[in-house]
C-alpha cells in the first residue's frame, strides 16, 4: 500500500479539570478506523526507545489517525498521578478527542502495551464504548502473586528440577535451606491459585476477563516469547476459569513473537509494526 502524507500537531485537551497533551497523527484522507495508544505508567506518549512514535508514524502512513497521549500526572499532562486501574476517564478523553477531530473516522482501535493493555479493557469494561471496535493488547498485565509465582514454578523451577547439576548440587548440599523453602513457597502459592480458581479473582484481572467476553470486536493479542509478563498472561487464561475460551474466540489473532517485553530490538520492533498493520489491513 502507498504511504500517504501525514502531518502531526500537538494537542491539548480536557480530562475532569485537567489538562491532557497529546499529539495527532493525521493522514491526508484518514480511513475509518482510527488508534488510541494507551499509555500505561510510569510511561509517557513517546514510548520506550521511542516506540509509539515509531508505531503511530507506521499506522498513520497507512491511512489510519493515531493519537498517542499523556493521562493524568504523566510527562506533560496535568494532575495527580494515578496507577493503570485509574485512567478509564483520561481514555475516554482521547477517543472523544479523536473522534471530533477525525469525524471521518466510525471505529476506534485501542493499542495498548503491558497495563496500558489492562486499561483498554478495564476502560471497556466500565464503559462500554460502541465506538471501540478492535483491541490491539500486548503482553497485558495481569499480576498477582499466585499468577507470579504460577509462572516461575512452570518457566523456572520445573525446568531447574529437570537439570542434572541441580540435583548434584543437592546431593553435595549445596542448595541452601532458603532456596529450597522459596520452591516450596512457590509450589504452595500456586497450587493454592489452581484450586482457588473458581473463587473470586483478583478485581482487575476479573474485570479484564468480563470486558474481553462481552467485546464483540476484534483483537490483535502479540505475546513477547522473552518476557514474564507475557508467560503470566498465558498462564493466567489457562488457571482462570474466567479467561476460558477467551482466546479461542471468533475475531481473536494471537501472535508471539521472538521478543522482549518492549519489543526493543529493531527486528521485534520490525515484527511489531509488521504484524499491526497486517492485522489493521485485514480487519479493519
Amino acid at each position: 500500500m502507498k504511504e500517504l502524507q501525514v502531518t502531526e500537531h500537538a494537542l491539548v485537551f480536557p480530562c475532569q479539570g485537567e489538562s491532557l497533551v497529546g499529539v495527532l497523527h493525521l493522514p491526508t484522507v484518514p480511513l475509518e478506523t482510527s488508534i488510541v495508544i494507551v499509555v500505561g505508567g510510569p510511561q509517557y506518549r513517546i514510548g520506550s526507545h521511542r516506540q509509539f512514535v515509531s508505531l503511530a508514524r507506521a499506522m498513520a502512513a497507512q491511512g489510519h489517525a493515531v493519537l498517542r497521549f499523556d493521562v493524568r500526572g504523566m510527562g506533560d499532562s496535568t494532575g495527580a498521578s494515578r496507577s493503570f486501574e485509574q485512567i478509564t476517564r483520561d481514555i475516554a478523553a482521547a477517543v472523544d478527542e479523536i473522534s471530533q477531530r477525525v469525524p471521518l473516522a466510525r471505529r476506534i482501535v485501542l493499542w495498548g502495551l503491558c497495563d496500558g493493555a489492562s486499561a483498554a479493557l478495564l476502560y471497556l469494561h466500565e464503559v462500554r464504548d460502541a465506538r471501540v471496535r478492535g483491541l490491539c493488547l500486548l503482553n497485558p498485565w495481569v499480576r498477582s502473586d499466585e499468577s507470579l509465582a504460577r509462572t516461575h514454578l512452570r518457566h523456572y523451577y520445573l525446568r531447574r528440577l529437570a537439570q542434572r547439576d541441580f540435583w548434584a548440587k543437592l546431593l553435595r548440599g549445596r542448595i541452601t535451606s532458603a532456596a529450597v523453602a522459596e520452591l516450596a513457597r512457590k509450589v504452595r502459592d500456586a497450587s493454592r491459585s489452581v484450586r482457588s480458581s473458581s473463587g473470586p479473582s483478583a478485581p482487575f484481572q476479573r474485570r479484564m476477563a468480563q470486558a474481553w467476553r462481552e467485546f464483540s470486536g476484534s483483537v490483535l493479542l502479540l505475546l513477547s516469547a522473552d518476557d514474564y509478563t507475557a508467560k503470566e498472561f498465558a498462564e493466567q487464561v489457562q488457571a482462570d476459569p474466567a479467561w476460558k475460551g477467551v482466546l479461542q474466540r471468533s475475531g481473536v489473532s494471537v501472535r508471539w513473537v521472538d521478543a522482549n517485553h518492549t519489543f526493543s530490538e529493531p527486528a521485534a520492533r520490525a515484527a511489531l509494526h509488521e504484524h499491526t498493520l497486517a492485522w489493521l489491513r485485514a480487519t479493519c
